[in-house]
């Protein structure tokens, strides 16, 4: 239990950088980005945060299925989506992507204190706080206003870099692709 308290302290103090972040308990999901942007980031996912949110996540990376999922959603500023695994893939028709979710059935929500900001992952979903599935956004700056109303999963520890290259656009004109996404554990 202290253990929790102190980790979330610290996560609550540290997301304005979002670099260059220590490691929690993990697991990490690593993703290889191309195009536009290219590098590697590294999210710290929290299951003590979102239990069946990472679970989701780790499942849907082990099974490949964010392989070639373009980044569908980008706003200067805001965040970066991606993760719809169903209509979401490069080299395909994207002209649903953003719409789909996988075959893994929706999520209730997993609302934290946790504030959205630089480096925080969250997902997305519709107006239903209980419809989560694959789609996932990671914050480009302070997105507070998000805070109680979508599911904090993770934070990006590396690569926030690559993250603030990422093309943008809604949808972007030839997005940048996830093109391997493996979980570290």
């Amino acid at each position: 239990m202290f253990s929790k308290i102190i980790a979330a302290a610290f996560l609550l103090a540290t997301p304005a950088l979002a670099q260059d972040v220590p490691d929690l308990a993990g697991p990490n999901l690593v993703i290889q980005v191309s195009g536009q942007a290219k590098g590697t980031v590294v999210i710290d996912l929290l299951p003590d945060v979102a239990p069946k949110h990472v679970a989701q996540i780790t499942a849907l990376a082990e099974q490949g299925a964010y392989d070639n999922v373009v980044f569908h959603r980008v706003i200067d500023g805001f965040m970066a989506q991606t993760g719809d695994v169903q209509n979401g893939k490069a080299g395909g028709d994207l002209a649903y992507a953003g719409t789909g979710g996988s075959s893994l059935p929706d999520l209730p929500a997993e609302f934290s204190n946790i504030s959205f900001q630089r480096g925080i992952v969250g997902m997305a979903r519709s107006q239903d706080p209980n419809s989560a599935n694959s789609q996932f956004f990671i914050m480009f700056g302070d997105g507070s206003f998000l805070d109680g109303q979508y599911t904090v999963v993770g934070r990006v520890i590396s690569g926030m870099d690559v993250v603030d290259a990422i093309k943008r656009g809604e949808p972007p004109s030839n997005p940048d692709v996830m093109t391997k996404v493996t979980v570290q554990k």
